[in-house]
């Protein structure tokens, strides 16, 4: 079995061999075994792509039809005003435009035992009130100024301090962290701020007020909402907000499995080869919750695209665009007259060596029939030879 298999090695790539180990049951014929090697083989050589195929032209075209009938929607948690999931095309293009502000950032955050199975639910509930940012404002009655001498009060909500499990103290340190050349007094329920400076002014003490409101007192900064939902047999915290590199901090948090949709931090806490996987899962996940059929390997070779410098970019005249080497084909996306003054001021030259170009003055495209170059001897220098 072992020799059948090994006379493929260099025919076939390493997974598959693997998989075939893993997967052919033991105590099978030869004659069995090398049918089902030759289909593979067959299938494989059938599934490779053709030399010269213009593999960027079916890609665009596999992902951009089935693209267009998406519908432009948003999904809304119920129940949670605050938890929205961008979904259909609206979620793709956000991906593919590589843009770092998402309309709806999000993770899941799976958890280790006992979390996970749910047995304690207060205890669940307490880890996702630990994880969801509090700020100043939240715990806050009202911020008011003081015209006599420009201090800033602020009326604590007590009841949602308990519920939180928050002192004044606690409070305090917060916000001293956060804001420099301020003292700090406690009043019980109100918290007293004054400036050390001599110089402030009702101006300076308005923008304070203003600031120390989105000040973070507790949980994980950008985690503005928290939800625990039931995926088989365990819990998962779905959060509104995202920050990667807190949350994997957590004792609490399965950091294999924690993920989220924010493609960039991904990138700064794992690495170029996680976002590149984390594109392919993301848009794979929106074709298939629409119900389309796209093959996986149209969109890897968008990621790979997307990653090949070795940090992730959007298919923008800022991101992918800007890295190729033809002026011709930077002009053909956006700004041409930008790309060719460019151009033309340093000298640059475009050996027409892809398909735009040589379709922008109607030569032979490298691709197909187009791509072999046919090298003839002339008729004189055969004959003096």
């Amino acid at each position: 079995m072992a020799d059948i298999i090994s006379e493929y090695e260099d025919r076939l790539p390493g997974k598959i061999i693997e998989e075939l180990r893993s997967s052919i049951p033991k105590g099978i014929s030869d004659t069995k075994l090398k049918k089902i090697m030759e289909a593979v083989y067959e299938e494989y050589t059938n599934a490779r792509v053709s030399s010269g195929e213009a593999v960027g032209m079916i890609a665009a075209e596999s992902i951009g039809e089935p693209g267009t009938q998406m519908t432009l929607n948003t999904f809304h948690f119920a129940g949670v005003a605050e938890l929205n999931v961008t979904l259909g095309l609206p979620r793709i293009i956000e991906i593919l435009d590589g843009r770092k502000e998402l309309e709806n950032p999000m993770m899941e955050i799976y958890l280790k035992k006992p979390y996970a199975s749910g047995k304690k639910l207060e205890d669940l509930r307490n880890l996702a009130l630990q994880i969801r940012e509090t700020k100043l404002t939240d715990i806050s009655r009202e911020f008011a100024i003081n015209i006599a001498d420009f201090t800033i009060e602020v009326k604590l909500d007590k009841e949602k301090m308990k519920e939180l499990d928050l002192t004044n103290n606690k409070v305090m340190d917060a916000i001293s962290k956060q804001l420099k050349g301020y003292n700090i007094k406690d009043n019980r329920d109100l918290l007293v701020l004054k400036a050390r400076s001599k110089d402030d002014t009702f101006n300076d003490a308005y923008k304070t007020k203003e600031k120390i409101k989105n000040i973070n007192i507790k949980g994980i900064k950008g985690v503005s909402q928290v939800m625990p939902v039931r995926r088989e047999e365990e819990f998962v915290i779905i959060t509104a907000g995202s920050n990667l590199a807190d949350v994997l901090q957590l004792e609490e948090a399965d950091a294999y499995r924690t993920t989220t949709n924010n493609i960039f931090e991904i990138e700064q806490v794992l690495g170029i080869e996680a976002a590149r996987q984390a594109i392919i899962n993301e848009i794979f996940k929106v074709i298939e919750s629409q119900g389309l059929n796209v093959d996986v390997r149209h969109i890897m070779l968008v990621a790979d695209t997307m990653c090949v410098s070795g940090t992730l970019k959007g298919i923008t005249r800022y991101g992918v665009v800007s890295d190729k080497s033809s002026v011709l084909a930077r002009a053909s996306f956006e700004t041409p007259i930008k790309h060719i003054i460019n151009a033309a001021l340093v000298g640059e030259v475009d050996n027409l060596n892809s398909v735009i170009e040589n379709v922008m003055i109607n030569q032979h495209i490298p691709i197909g029939t187009g791509l072999p170059s046919l090298t003839v001897k002339p008729q004189k220098a055969a004959k003096e030879k």
